[in-house]
């Protein structure tokens, strides 16, 4: 199984980069996972919300293949506790032959054309964060999710 995260736009603060490469090395010993920064969308800020969303959306949705099956970070998804994503993880490695490929949209959200691509939707929280944030709390929530299916002493109850 594959695990990869795409994000449109790169991550701008140090600490965030430094703190998505440890989990990123961390999750290495469980799974083969990439994360693929997107480029923006060019003249970005001229652009009405709709067409940016439709921009943007097409840049993820090109980075897909046949066998990806998306998920999107999104405010409105399922909410999840840690031990209930480690259990939807575990599921799709078992049931499923395809990549798992999570999104991170832009500062609007995403297309609809990426909303009726994907296969659902998930929630890191009922919090709202930075698009860049997000990146490094999924990142950290898969390597937790890893922990507790192998039963390792990271997560505590």
């Amino acid at each position: 199984m594959k695990i990869a995260l795409l994000a449109i736009g790169k991550t701008t603060d140090t600490y965030l980069r430094e703190g998505l490469e440890v989990y990123e090395k961390r999750l290495q010993r469980y799974v083969n996972y990439t994360r693929k920064e997107l480029p923006d969308v060019r003249n970005a800020k001229s652009l009405p919300v709709e067409e940016l969303k439709l921009q943007e959306g097409k840049i993820l949705l090109s980075q897909l293949s046949e066998t990806d099956e998306l998920f999107l970070l999104d405010e409105n998804g399922t909410v999840f506790s840690s031990e209930e994503m480690a259990e939807f993880i575990r599921q799709k490695m078992l049931y499923s032959s395809k990549s798992l490929v999570f999104a991170v949209g832009g500062a609007y959200g995403f297309s609809e054309e990426a909303y009726r691509k994907a296969a659902g939707k998930v929630s890191l929280s009922r919090l709202t964060f930075s698009h860049q944030m997000a990146r490094l709390i999924f990142t950290e929530q898969l390597y937790r999710a890893f922990t507790i299916i192998k039963g390792e002493p990271y997560h505590h109850k």
